[in-house]
């Protein structure tokens, strides 16, 4: 019997390394994980493709699939929508596969009400000085932006207590690391090996 994956949530601040880390997670594991797409309404950078880094649709398009229920979460982030498409992840999960949602944490939130046995990690860069630098050198976003993603983390500080883990992405290989040791626990909880668990005392019964 394929044992149901475990739905993860990976959120941080814009620039702390998720997607570095999770497409390290996605090549060294290619057969455990399986990437979410997210849906967005912002224009893509330069290198992102539409199917592949994101879904990239109009307000007009977001909002129909809001109506119709065909996201498991959905939020508002800096001028624009961003929101997670459901049959793609049930799917995946049915198949025995680790879902990653990197996600802002609103939508995590969200994820956690829906679905309680999803697991949200926390992802933060060692210093806000050294965040600060990430942001300048991706070069993709002018000053006014960047001061205002930095705002952003400060409010964001506070949703690290209502998330399951916290991980320092200091060093990309010992993050990543972390995450996959992390989703491999959860596999092991008694209450996500029910059958097994029937299965190991049927044995031991005398």
């Amino acid at each position: 019997m394929n044992k149901k994956g475990v739905l993860t949530v990976i959120s941080g601040f814009s620039g702390s390394g998720k997607g570095t880390v999770v497409n390290k997670l996605l090549n060294d594991y290619k057969d455990e994980y399986s990437l979410s797409i997210s849906a967005t309404t912002r224009q893509p950078r330069v290198g992102e493709e539409d199917g592949k880094h994101y879904f990239f649709v109009t307000r007009e398009q977001f909002e129909e699939k809001i109506k119709s229920f065909g996201l498991i979460e959905w939020a508002e982030y800096v001028g624009n929508y961003y929101g997670t498409p459901r049959e793609y992840v049930e799917n995946k999960l049915a198949e025995g596969k680790n879902v990653i949602l990197e996600i802002e944490m609103q939508g995590g939130l969200q994820i956690k009400k829906q679905c309680p046995e999803a697991v949200l990690i926390f992802m933060v860069p060692p210093s806000a000085s050294e965040l600060r630098d990430r942001l300048i050198k991706r070069g993709t976003e002018d000053l006014i932006t960047i001061n205002k993603r930095l705002e952003r983390a400060s409010a964001e500080i506070e949703y690290i207590s209502d998330y399951d883990y916290i991980v320092i992405n200091n060093d990309i290989n010992i993050c990543a690391d972390e995450i996959h040791s992390i989703i491999k626990a959860e596999h092991n909880k008694v209450k996500k090996n029910s059958e097994l668990i029937e299965t190991i005392k049927n044995d031991f019964r005398i």
